[in-house]
């Protein structure tokens, strides 16, 4: 987390009047903050780079003294998870309307109390879809229907433009592999997927382009780079852009590949062993940080 800019989110805070700074001159965590409440008003917020930043401001501002407005500048990257915030904040009592320009104001309301039905994680999830794809098995999540608040859903419709067999239902998505074929795609909605089907794509017919996630780039890793890098150690080539890259498939050889903490990279590049021996990944316990039983899960699921 010491590596993920935040600073954005610092100078909007301070904008509504909060008191905090980065302990650093690197614009990352950790941060020092003065306990004085949030008292309101208008900020401008980047959001080309991570949604997150808004999501943080979006939550905070019914608790804030007065009304919050912010202006998002800058573009807007994965813009379900802004949708997936303004709707549970909506469920919760919040109060907020969007501006004929994009703004979006949240009334100082407060939260009201209530149930709320958990849905399992979409992003989780996508690595047991390709599973499915890659081995030409059959994955069924329960709790992920077509009422899924989760934009990461839609990673099973990149599979279904694979060759993939498709189901949403009411309360489950079941996914059937077959046959897979490349695709050209832009994944900026999605982009916490865009490993997960790289690695799917090693398998297709022809090559497949992942557009438009330059913002991955300032994840845990630079996580273009990375895949790239990594397709390459399998003996794989991999055309690296400004904004995605391309995945020729081929015949993936043994290899250890570097995770660069990165959650994703372990979990992705893990699928290609499903149908590769001798692939390993350095450093599995990194995906404690979101999926702590992943192995454990996966090894389950293929019956290991």
């Amino acid at each position: 987390m010491r590596q993920r800019p935040i600073l954005d989110l610092v100078t909007a805070l301070n904008a509504l009047g909060a008191d905090v700074r980065c302990a650093t001159e690197s614009g990352c965590p950790p941060v020092e903050i003065v306990a004085n409440g949030l008292p309101g008003g208008r900020a401008s917020v980047a959001a080309d780079i991570s949604s997150q930043y808004l999501s943080a401001l979006l939550m905070a501002a019914p608790c804030a003294k007065s009304a919050v407005e912010l202006q998002i500048t800058g573009g807007l990257v994965s813009e379900p998870y802004i949708e997936m915030t303004l709707g549970v904040m909506r469920r919760f009592g919040a109060k907020v309307n969007r501006g004929s320009d994009g703004s979006l104001r949240t009334e100082p309301t407060g939260y009201r109390g209530g149930e709320y039905d958990i849905e399992p994680d979409a992003s989780a999830a996508s690595y047991f879809f390709a599973a499915a794809a890659i081995t030409g098995g059959t994955v069924t999540v329960l709790g992920l229907g077509r009422d899924s608040l989760q934009g990461d859903l839609q990673f099973v419709n990149a599979l279904a433009r694979m060759g993939c067999d498709v189901v949403i239902g009411e309360d489950r998505t079941i996914v059937h592999g077959e046959s897979l074929r490349g695709i050209d795609i832009d994944m900026n909605a999605i982009s916490d997927t865009a490993q997960t089907l790289a690695a799917v794509a090693v398998f297709a017919k022809g090559p497949t382009t992942i557009r438009n996630i330059a913002h991955v780039r300032h994840k845990e890793t630079d996580r273009i780079a990375a895949v790239v890098t990594e397709l390459k150690r399998l003996g794989l080539q991999a055309d690296e852009r400004p904004d995605g890259l391309t995945i020729h498939p081929g015949t993936p050889q043994p290899a250890t590949i570097e995770t660069y903490d990165d959650h994703r990279m372990a979990m992705s590049f893990s699928l290609i062993g499903l149908k590769v021996s001798g692939v390993r990944i350095a450093n599995p316990s990194c995906t404690a940080k979101t999926y702590p039983n992943y192995f454990a899960d996966l090894e389950r699921l293929c019956g290991r």
